[in-house]
């Protein structure tokens, strides 16, 4: 046994973080957390001070979910990790391995009504996937550790650790740090078991061969690119339609022919049609989502459905599935693709069942070509711009100004423009469409998108934003300009809560409550008053040139341009009805 070392509780925080390979925390100071940031000015770990702790979580997103490892953030105790528990919720609902880190107040004040003291611990157990409250530094050496893999483990999510004042000062002795990369967690029962893998991909493989309309139903757990390479091989050896949800944009380029859209409330007819004409849904990483399904009787009423997720509490419970693997799809889909390759050796072209599938396919492909030629060239309502095709030439525009369209981060607030970057913004790779999804938090987008442009040099990251949803955390501007990230900042400007605005047209008989802005500020001028080059694409078609040109240290650019209130989101589910009965 090695020599005892000697070290405070943020020592050791620190210390781990490092061994983690944690280089970027974003986060506001506070006196709960004052002994963690005192080592932590002495480390290299770089801090990102933001101006509101939601945009720490943020950040810590926009890091995580562009490369898929876990992102570290920080908040003090009382209001600060308060601000932070949205973030924290955000990253629960869209599965995003995320450290939060809180002080809290000293151990003997806890329950006493301290200044800056709230339960941080009893708040944030709904809305984390684990929470830990420290009571001494040598519980940091196992707490840490374990934060790190249950954030990664299965489907990934936020962890939060509690830790009071006097913990963070408290030093302790021990003999050796902790083997990160041996740590064990008792979750192995709830994946599928190796005995059983066998049976069931055998049996997939039969419905495969026996499938007229199937189709690949791709959520977010398919979004990286291990994922998507398999999906791709698969695809290969077996064709067939393929829709994502909002959460699975990326994992299948959007200029595939296989792929035929997002499905949902917003999602397109075709996508939403191949579903529910389906004989056979093979749903990957997709936990049915009640945006993405609709009427669920309706969803795909007649379909055998395999249901791959990591997640075994989402089998079952939302649809049911003829047969469902606990594992990760990337693991799945080379099995599949190696029985496939055996049963065909065996059968040839009549185990494809290829001329049915080749008209499905062909059907499903020409509905996608005609949809799409409608919504996209349907023009633009009053004197705005057409927020369709103007999202649709973002790629191009910006390879005019010497771009690589692929090396583009697209991040989004949560809205109309949310919609149609989904629908019209063509996403060619994994983790290069981060939007929130199932929290649908406003104000998301702008700080995802430092978080992006930090863990991604020499990419350039779009934000599409709203005029709503840019206000919720437009105070990180001034991080932005701190940092002179490339990230520029588009806002669709229609002076009202758009989607709230629209759903009030059609299912509330016009009755626009609450959701008209009687002020319109100039976003421009805000936009240069926090030291960022602006520019008002109303008045001038060329605004790409400044927005990405790359002569000029690839600084930030905020955009501002116009739309109509009256331009809609199509198609569009009212709730209560099946998908394919959607407003055109």
């Amino acid at each position: 046994m090695g020599e005892y070392m000697k070290k405070t509780g943020s020592e050791i925080i620190i210390r781990l973080l490092e061994m983690y390979g944690i280089d970027t925390v974003a986060g506001i100071p506070g006196g709960s957390i004052l002994p963690l940031y005192d080592e932590l000015n002495r480390s290299g770990i770089r801090h990102i001070l933001v101006r509101h702790e939601q945009a720490a979580g943020f950040i810590a997103q926009g890091i995580a979910r562009s490369t898929g490892k876990p992102a570290v953030c920080l908040a003090t105790s009382g209001p600060g990790a308060m601000n932070l528990l949205t973030a924290i919720a955000d990253a629960r609902a869209d599965s995003v391995p995320v450290i939060a880190i809180t002080g809290q107040v000293n151990t003997d004040l806890i329950g006493t009504d301290a200044f800056q003291e709230a339960d941080t611990f009893g708040l944030s157990f709904p809305i984390t996937k684990h929470s830990i409250m420290v009571k001494s530094p040598l519980e940091l050496l196992d707490a840490v550790p374990e934060a790190f893999a249950v954030a990664m483990n299965g489907r990934p999510g936020p962890v939060l650790i509690d830790v009071p004042k006097d913990v963070q000062l408290a030093s302790c002795e021990f003999s050796a740090w902790p083997d990160i990369n041996n740590v064990h967690l008792h979750d192995i029962r709830f994946h599928t078991p190796p005995c059983e893998y066998s049976r069931k991909m055998d049996a997939i493989t039969e419905m495969l061969a026996n499938a007229r309309r199937p189709v690949l139903f791709c959520g977010g757990g398919c979004n990286s690119p291990a994922a998507s390479a398999e999906i791709g091989k698969f695809l290969r050896s077996y064709r067939l339609p393929v829709v994502t949800s909002l959460m699975g944009i990326g994992c299948i380029p959007e200029n595939s022919e296989m792929f035929i859209g997002m499905v949902g409330m917003h999602g397109s007819y075709a996508a939403n049609r191949a579903m529910h004409d389906a004989d056979l849904v093979i749903a990957a990483g997709v936990r049915f989502d009640d945006r993405a399904t609709g009427l669920v009787s309706e969803f795909c009423p007649d379909a055998q459905i395999v249901h791959i997720d990591v997640d075994a509490a989402e089998v079952n419970k939302i649809m049911r599935s003829e047969l469902a693997v606990v594992a990760d799809v990337e693991s799945v889909f080379p099995i599949l693709v190696q029985l496939s390759s055996e049963k065909q050796s065996v059968y040839g072209a009549a185990w494809q069942s290829a001329e049915a599938r080749a008209v499905w396919l062909e059907k499903i492909v020409n509905l996608k070509k005609s949809g799409y030629s409608l919504s996209c060239g349907r023009p633009s309502v009053g004197d705005g711009v057409n927020p369709r095709e103007f999202i649709n030439s973002v790629p191009s525009l910006a390879g005019i100004m010497g771009l690589d369209p692929s090396d583009i981060i697209v991040t989004t607030d949560v809205g109309q423009h949310q919609m149609w970057a989904a629908q019209y913004y063509p996403v060619t790779r994994p983790r290069s469409f981060l939007t929130s999804g199932s929290l649908g938090t406003m104000g998301f987008g702008l700080p995802a998108a430092i978080g992006a442009a930090l863990a991604n040099p020499g990419k350039r990251v779009v934000c599409f934003s709203g005029d709503g949803s840019i206000m919720m955390n437009i105070q990180e501007l001034a991080t932005l300009a701190e940092l002179n990230l490339p990230v520029t900042v588009i806002v669709f400007r229609n002076g009202t809560l758009g989607m709230v605005y629209q759903q009030q047209k059609y299912l509330f008989g016009k009755n626009y409550s609450a959701s008209v802005f009687s002020a319109v500020p100039d976003l421009v001028a805000v936009a240069r008053g926090f030291g960022i080059e602006a520019v008002d694409a109303d008045g001038d078609p060329e605004w790409y040139r400044k927005a990405f040109d790359r002569t000029r240290e690839n600084r930030p650019c905020f955009v501002k341009v116009s739309v109509s209130c009256e331009e809609d989101v199509l198609p569009f589910v009212p709730g209560g009805r099946a998908n394919i009965d959607s407003i055109r």
